[in-house]
Formats: C-alpha cells, sequence, structure tokens
C-alpha cells in the first residue's frame, strides 16, 4: 500500500483519523479503520468518494476471495464510518457487502500444554510473558500493557486497565506468575514497565520508552506452539475464561 502522505485523499484520511480519535476509538480501531482507506484508494488510485457501488462490490468480491472474512468486516466497518462521518452520506453496505454471522468456539489450552509451551520457550522474556497470558487468560495486549502498579501482591490481583470495550477488571494473579513477574523485573528494573521493549545495552533496558513489541510476542508465540507440538487451529488460543487463574507446575 501507497504511505498515507501519498494517498489521493490525504486530507480526508486526517479527517478520517482526528474523528476517529475524537470518539474515543481504541488504538487498534483507529490503526484497521485507517488501513481500510489506504486499502481501498490504493486499489482504485482514487479518493473513496469517486467509487460506485459496483465498484465497491467488485472490490470486496475481490477481498472475499484472498481475505477473512474477519478483515472483510473490519474494512466494512472502516469505510462504513468514513462514509457517515466524512462524507456524510449514507452508505448501503447491505447492498455492498454483508459478512455471514459467525459463532465459533475457541480452542483452549489445558495447563500440561501451558507447561509444555513455556518449557519449549528458550527466552526469559517470553517465558515470563506467555505464563502471565495464560495464567491469567489474559489478550496480548492486555499483558503486554502491565504496568508495575498494576500488581496487588498483597490480595494477588492484577488490574487490567482498558481491556475489550475499554473496560477495566481485576484479575486473580497465581502465585507462580507473580514470583515470575518479580524475578523479571528484578532484571530490567524498569520502574513503570513489565514488559519493556529491551533493545540496546543491558543497563539501558530500565530507560525503554515503550513495552516489549506485539508482533515480536506473536512471532515468538507461533515459534514455541509449532516447536511444542499442540495441534491447536488457532496460533493465540486461550487458556480458558479471562480472568480465571490457571495453576501451573513450571520449575
Amino acid at each position: 500500500m501507497k504511505k498515507p502522505e501519498n494517498l489521493p485523499c490525504y486530507e480526508q484520511y486526517l479527517r478520517h483519523i482526528k474523528l476517529l480519535e475524537l470518539q474515543g476509538k481504541a488504538k487498534k480501531t483507529i490503526d484497521s479503520y485507517s488501513r481500510a482507506i489506504r486499502r481501498v484508494s490504493d486499489y482504485f488510485d482514487c479518493c473513496p468518494d469517486e467509487l460506485t457501488p459496483e465498484q465497491l462490490q467488485n472490490y470486496f468480491a475481490d477481498m472475499v476471495k484472498n481475505h477473512s472474512w474477519s478483515m472483510v468486516k473490519i474494512d466494512r466497518l472502516g469505510l462504513q464510518f468514513y462514509w457517515k462521518h466524512i462524507l456524510q452520506k449514507d452508505w448501503q453496505w447491505i447492498n455492498i457487502v454483508k459478512p455471514p454471522k459467525v459463532k465459533s468456539i475457541p480452542d483452549i489450552l489445558t495447563p500440561s500444554e501451558i507447561e509444555r509451551l513455556i518449557t519449549h520457550t528458550h527466552k526469559l522474556r517470553y517465558q515470563v510473558y506467555l505464563l502471565t497470558v495464560y495464567s491469567m487468560g489474559l489478550r496480548l495486549q492486555e499483558a503486554l500493557s502491565l504496568q508495575v502498579s498494576d500488581i496487588d501482591a498483597e490480595r494477588k490481583l492484577v488490574h487490567i486497565r482498558r481491556g475489550k470495550g475499554a473496560k477495566d477488571r481485576m484479575v486473580p494473579l497465581p502465585e507462580l506468575t507473580l514470583k515470575a513477574l518479580r524475578h523479571y523485573w528484578s532484571i530490567h528494573r524498569h520502574p513503570e514497565l513489565l514488559f519493556p521493549n529491551l533493545k540496546g545495552k543491558k543497563e539501558n533496558h530500565c530507560l525503554a520508552e515503550g513495552h516489549m513489541d506485539r508482533g515480536g510476542a506473536q512471532q515468538a508465540m507461533k515459534r514455541v506452539i509449532e516447536d511444542s507440538g499442540i495441534k491447536k487451529k488457532s496460533p493465540f488460543i486461550r487458556s480458558g475464561i479471562a480472568g480465571r487463574p490457571i495453576y501451573l507446575n513450571v520449575a
């Protein structure tokens, strides 16, 4: 895709992002919706407001062939927001594309499978990260965003901030996970982040400006799942219901 500044509708693109921010949309939603505008603009090499319903039908027909329905739905929502708030027009999306409603049951890891994953993880930061994700039933970004102040060691609770639906919640903290987090923090000693982006010299780890890279964590999880021989469908399988601790016997 073209860089945003090279888009024929660059000014509209910036307004689109600004309105998403003003409506309090999550960063991930803003990235996804703005990517939808870049993708369709790049596909036709023109501004979206110049497209006819027939062109959009052909565009989404091509998307259905090459992408998941999940991505199709996200792009549809991004364009729908654009039509409503930027162009201030009514977009008849039902006549253009209507993703099917699918209710699927996620793959669930057993405690023994989680132990296998952690055993096959060679880097300490990913070991502790995987333990944190699976032992507390967290989403990837929830674990990455954890801060030192979110840990209530006395009550064995963790404050998850702005989770799904931008809602906070308290999650039980298993003793093993607390010990692992303490050990890992004693190595990097970042004043705020539990999983800082460890780049450069070791003595500078405590000065990291952001948390561990999400893409790097995802790739590490994929490799570990392949190495462990677990045959679940999704590479980011959950350990159970979010907020329910899983008690493990990982050395």
